[in-house]
């Protein structure tokens, strides 16, 4: 499965993990990870994400927008490839990217 999520045992952060390719093929999947839990912050893990690309980004800033700017969304573990992709992109501005 190319999305997993986890609710915290707090029940105040939900960590998505991408695995493969962050591409159109997975939007549904993505887009479910976050739909059920509103008022919570959010990690993304992509330490098993190989590739992104324009599409991943369009996912991440329609999540941004469907959560509002107040909540919390945290990119960690990129590759070096796909941090260079989010800072290029000025995501730095938008996300907390570790």
């Amino acid at each position: 499965m190319p999305v997993e999520s986890t609710l915290s045992n707090s029940g105040n952060t939900v960590t998505i993990g991408i695995s493969g390719q962050f591409d159109f093929e997975i939007v549904q999947e993505f887009r479910a990870a976050y739909s059920d839990h509103k008022n919570a912050d959010y990690i993304i893990d992509m330490r098993a994400t190989e590739h992104m690309d324009s599409s991943a980004l369009g996912m991440l800033l329609n999540m941004r927008k469907s959560l509002g700017d107040k909540t919390r969304i945290s990119i960690i573990n990129c590759r070096p490839q796909i941090k260079k992709i989010l800072t290029i992109s000025r995501f730095d501005k938008k996300f907390e990217i570790e």
